[in-house]
């Protein structure tokens, strides 16, 4: 599992960084994060805590609930390539499977790192 000080973990580019929009598209979910587009694709199903209600995309309520991140600033995240990808708000958490079982396909998650970045797309 990659820590907070892990130079190379890209997920760590989205520390402070706020939600400013939560998209549905076909069968999957991005985040969009400002100020320079990054965005957290998640091809498996993601699940999370908002405001104390869990949810389980793409169980009824599940958009309702994962709306409620617009303008969330993430202030944690674990990593672990074979288990996880968890953005922490505050209590809320948007966690996407990386596990074999859950995945659709050989992607489970994308990360695209700022605009205009080389090289600046993770794949899990």
């Amino acid at each position: 599992m990659n820590t907070l000080n892990d130079p190379n973990d890209p997920i760590q580019q989205l520390m402070g960084l706020d939600i400013r929009s939560v998209c549905f598209v076909a069968d999957y979910v991005e985040l969009h994060f400002d100020p320079n587009g990054e965005v957290v694709r998640a091809l498996s199903d993601p699940f999370g805590v908002q405001g104390g209600q869990e949810w389980h995309f793409p169980q009824p309520g599940s958009m309702d609930l994962m709306h409620r991140y617009i303008g969330k600033i993430v202030d944690g995240y674990e990593l672990d390539p074979a288990r996880l990808l968890a953005l922490h708000f505050g209590e809320d958490r948007f966690v996407v499977p990386l596990d074999d079982d859950t995945r659709v396909g050989p992607e489970a998650a994308h990360y695209l790192g700022p605009d205009g970045v080389p090289g600046g797309m993770w794949i899990w």
